[in-house]
């Protein structure tokens, strides 16, 4: 039986772990992939305070040297269901089932898909969702980015200095990412843009060679031969295995206010939650704010 169960070992929920190792609460940190969650996949990492950059990893692999510091328990396990029965909540995974007086839910985010045919077919094979991950498999060749906000703007500037032509494809008018990026990709004479333009197709036999592209405001098709894409065009929570015991919006998010509370003992935690900006820094804050008030309840 643990004080507190976390599910989801990213900056949410192993900020959690620190605050509460550090009430000393016994904790439990379920994480069914990648330790320090979709951060990892950053290259750079610019706007969190008191570093003028890391990378997502050096960020990552800080947390989790932190909260293992200080003895919290981790298992690399998937959580299926949460079940509510009262002063008891059980954690029931893939592997085993686990026993806690509360829980908090900091499940994360994946990444959306396009939505296209084929797409998974060219999944690792000309399609990519992680720059970090795959970038340098496709040095001096051509590739799009798909997506026009910070995410995409951060994979393309790292993709410029590697690919030998780099473009950007955006659903909108404008770019909705950090001006200071769009400043640098606009400098580069191998990055190109084109906007109001949605991918309507992929083509290839075995590997990706060629997009179909349509103007959302023309209607007109035209299509752009590349080696690769890489789709950065947000994500979605991953919060339905729980539905039947925390409220979802509409998009599946965790309706939840800045308390991070939502009653009998459960609390939610980082970008799985409704809320206006999600980044490292408010990923963190309510890490911080769900662990003071699961020590609260406890207490």
């Amino acid at each position: 039986m643990y004080d507190i169960i976390i599910i989801g070992a990213g900056p949410a929920g192993l900020t959690a772990a620190i605050y509460a190792r550090r009430a000393q609460k016994s904790v439990l940190v379920l994480e069914k992939e990648t330790f320090g969650g979709q951060i990892t996949h950053a290259p750079k990492v610019e706007n969190y305070p008191g570093f003028l950059q890391m990378s997502g990893n050096e960020f990552a692999e800080k947390l989790i040297e932190q909260a293992l510091n200080l003895e919290t328990e981790i298992e690399l396990d998937e959580a299926k269901a949460i079940v509510d029965a009262g002063e008891i909540k059980k954690v029931v995974c893939e592997n085993a089932t686990y026993e806690g007086k509360t829980v908090i839910l900091a499940a994360g985010a994946k990444h959306r898909q396009l939505g296209v045919d084929r797409e998974d077919e060219f999944t690792g094979n000309g399609v990519s969702y992680c720059a970090v991950c795959d970038g340098a498999f496709y040095a001096d060749r051509i590739v799009a980015v798909i997506g026009g906000g910070n995410s995409a703007l951060q994979e393309a500037v790292m993709l410029s200095e590697l690919c030998r032509e780099v473009t950007l494809v955006q659903n909108l008018a404008f770019f909705t990412g950090e001006q200071r990026l769009l400043e640098i990709l606009q400098q580069r004479d191998n990055v190109k843009f084109i906007t109001n333009t949605v991918v309507d197709a992929l083509h290839g036999e075995d590997a990706l060679t060629e997009i179909t592209l349509k103007n959302t405001v023309t209607g007109e098709y035209t299509d752009l031969p590349v080696d690769g894409i890489f789709v950065a065009v947000g994500q979605e929570p991953e919060n339905e295995p729980f539905a039947d015991v925390v409220p979802l919006d509409a998009q599946g998010y965790v309706i939840s206010d800045e308390t991070c509370t939502l009653g009998n003992g459960i609390f939610v935690a980082g970008d799985c939650r409704t809320k206006r900006v999600r980044q490292i820094a408010t990923a963190v804050g309510d890490g911080a704010s769900a662990a003071v008030a699961a020590c609260r309840f406890l207490g």
